[in-house]
C-alpha cells in the first residue's frame, strides 16, 4: 500500500464521522469525533463496552464505505479523558447515551485494502492552537468557510460553526451533520488554514 492510499485512507474516514457500529449482532447508528493523540471518541452503550469485536461502518456496509476495527476503553466525563467527552459535544451536540468510549483504530478495510491503524491514527499537532483558530474562523471567516466547503464538495453549510483544525483539513459543525474541508496540502502550522481563507489571526 503506498503512502498516497494510507492518505486518502485518512481523509476518507475524517471525512466520514457518522455512519453504523457493529458489535455481538448488533448494528446501530454511531457518530464519531477525533481526539487530539488521533483516537476517537464517542457516547456509547453498556454492551458496546463489553464486546469483543466491534466495527465502524462508515458512512455505511457498501462497496464505497469503510470499515473500521477499533477497540473501546471506557472513559468518564469528570475523568482524565474528560476534554475527549466534551469535543464529542461540541462536534455533534447532545450524547444520545451517558458513557463514552476512547476507541483505538486496530485496523481498516476500504475500496480493497487492508489498512493499518498506524495510518489511520495522526496526531494533532495544532491542538494546543486549534481553539484560538476555530475562534477567529467563527469570528470573521464563516463566509469563506461556506464557500471553501461548496467548492471542496458541494456542501451547503447550515448555521455553521468550525469545530477542529488539524493539518490535514478544517472540521465545520452544520445543521445538517459535520463537514470536512480538506486542506490543499498539509499545514505546517494553523496560521496557514486561516491564511488560505483569508482570515486574520485573533489577538
Amino acid at each position: 500500500m503506498s503512502d498516497t492510499t494510507a492518505d486518502d485512507a485518512y481523509a476518507f474516514l475524517r471525512a466520514h464521522l457518522a455512519g453504523k457500529i457493529r458489535f455481538d449482532g448488533e448494528r446501530i447508528e454511531i457518530r464519531v469525533a477525533p481526539g487530539p493523540d488521533g483516537s476517537l471518541v464517542a457516547s456509547v452503550m453498556v454492551a458496546m463496552l463489553r464486546a469483543v469485536d466491534v466495527v465502524l461502518e462508515l458512512p455505511d456496509d457498501s462497496d464505497d464505505g469503510m470499515q473500521v476495527q477499533v477497540t473501546l476503553e471506557q472513559i468518564e466525563e469528570s475523568g482524565p479523558h474528560g476534554a475527549l467527552c466534551d469535543r464529542w459535544c461540541i462536534y455533534h451536540g447532545e450524547p444520545p447515551d451517558v458513557r463514552w468510549a476512547r476507541m483505538s483504530v486496530d485496523a481498516a478495510r476500504w475500496h480493497g485494502y487492508f489498512i493499518d491503524g498506524s495510518a489511520l491514527t495522526r496526531e494533532n499537532p495544532f491542538a494546543a492552537r486549534e481553539p484560538a483558530a476555530c475562534k477567529a474562523l467563527n469570528a470573521s471567516g464563516l463566509e469563506a468557510v461556506t464557500r471553501a466547503a461548496e467548492a471542496a464538495g458541494g456542501h451547503r453549510l447550515v448555521n455553521p460553526k468550525v469545530v477542529g483544525v488539524d493539518p490535514w483539513g478544517i472540521d465545520v459543525r452544520s445543521t445538517l451533520g459535520v463537514v470536512r474541508i480538506p486542506a490543499p496540502a498539509p499545514w505546517r502550522s494553523p496560521s496557514e488554514p486561516l491564511a488560505w481563507l483569508g482570515v486574520a489571526e485573533a489577538d
